[in-house]
């Protein structure tokens, strides 16, 4: 909650910016504080302070001292550090370490927003999930294609941008796109998705909030860790988006039921004893 309120504090309005300063410099006093005690610390009206509580993406003030009072509870020592030229390597190792299990918990604390329900609903209806990604997020979508297919959809994967854009031009009713991105930034991609929805199909976006791709999506699953940038990239939010689909595959198996649980069976049977190391 607070790594979400730091990002956007350049875009809140004037008060906005206002009462994110004072959270942000006052985590534990805000979750415990009342409407009326934040408004008076920030300098700005109750009313501000609501508006910020939407600006930021929450419902309203009482859910902004849920999500501080779990952000607070979590692991404080699995802080993000990027690593420096200067590290030594168990150091660099460490900070790799924990800036992935940083990750984690912050999805985790965010799990409760995501539209898992909706996601499921338009899954198991589709013709075909097409899972879309370019670079490291490609990796993504073709370890969630192979797990899919195991569910009985007809799945596929696409990591290249003539396939995406070729297929957004064909896409109809019953197609169900799922487009990993971490910050949803690719031109192409968004142009593609933004084609697919208009010719009728479903476009479930794994990608920042605010980004082209979340605006062209049909379907918004929100993932925006902080990432280091500096010239060791380990990229934590592909474990984000991994465990994420994970969460939708187990979701959506237990909805489908007997259904699911025979075709993962058959599919597991079908390999057992097979192979050997």
């Amino acid at each position: 909650m607070l790594s979400r309120i730091e990002r956007q504090m350049p875009a809140l309005s004037k008060t906005g910016r206002m009462v994110a300063a004072w959270v942000l410099a006052n985590p534990r006093s805000a979750a415990h504080a009342t409407l009326a005690d934040v408004a008076r610390a920030s300098g700005v009206s109750e009313p501000s302070v609501i508006r910020f509580c939407r600006q930021i993406g929450l419902s309203g003030f009482r859910e902004l001292t849920l999500r501080l009072t779990e952000a607070l509870s979590s692991p404080a020592s699995y802080v993000h550090r990027d690593v420096d030229v200067g590290d030594s390597l168990p150091d660099a190792v460490g900070k790799v370490l924990d800036a992935s299990i940083r990750t984690l918990v912050d999805t985790r604390a965010n799990a409760a927003d995501f539209p898992i329900a909706t996601i499921v609903e338009h899954l198991r209806g589709a013709r075909q999930i097409v899972f879309q990604g370019l670079g490291a997020s490609g990796y993504v979508a073709m370890d969630a294609s192979h797990k899919f297919f195991r569910l009985g959809i007809p799945c596929t994967s696409m990591t290249d941008v003539p396939s995406i854009l070729q297929f957004a031009a064909v896409s109809g009713a019953g197609d169900v796109l799922v487009v990993v991105s971490a910050a949803g930034a690719w031109r192409e991609i968004t142009d593609a998705t933004r084609e697919a929805v208009a010719n009728d199909a479903t476009a479930i976006a794994i990608t920042a909030p605010g980004s082209g791709l979340a605006d062209a999506a049909t379907v918004l699953l929100p993932i925006d860790p902080t990432e280091d940038t500096n010239a060791y990239t380990p990229m934590s939010s592909r474990l984000a988006h991994l465990a994420v689909l994970d969460a939708v595959l187990v979701s959506l198996a237990l909805v489908l039921g007997d259904q699911a649980r025979d075709r993962l069976r058959a599919s597991k049977n079908a390999i057992s004893g097979r192979f050997s190391a």
